[in-house]
């Protein structure tokens, strides 16, 4: 008696033809286990971390601008004292008469 063997249904094919018959592109997808929900959660990182970056950053500008506002001061200061042509007030800070 012999028996004849049919294909299995697509149901049961295995791993390795589950995936010949997929795209490309989605059989890489496959063999990597990709899933949206990751790549949102890696978006969402990014976007965290440029937030972090771009207030950091701002900070530090602000932290600038006062600087530079001290410096411009004290400029002014200086060219108000010595540059406006009256008699100088004495000086408070560093420098010396020779």
């Amino acid at each position: 008696m012999s028996q004849s063997w049919e294909p299995l249904p697509s149901i049961y094919r295995s791993k390795q033809e589950f995936l010949a018959s997929l795209p490309p592109w989605r059989r890489l997808l496959q063999k990597l286990n990709w899933h949206p929900t990751i790549d949102k959660k890696v978006q969402r990182y990014a976007m965290e971390q440029r937030t972090l970056q771009i207030r950091s950053e701002t900070e530090q500008l602000r932290r600038e601008n006062a600087r530079l506002a001290a410096i411009n001061s004290r400029l002014e200061r200086f060219e108000r004292e010595h540059l406006s042509g009256s008699t100088p007030h004495p000086s408070t800070g560093d420098s010396s008469n020779l």
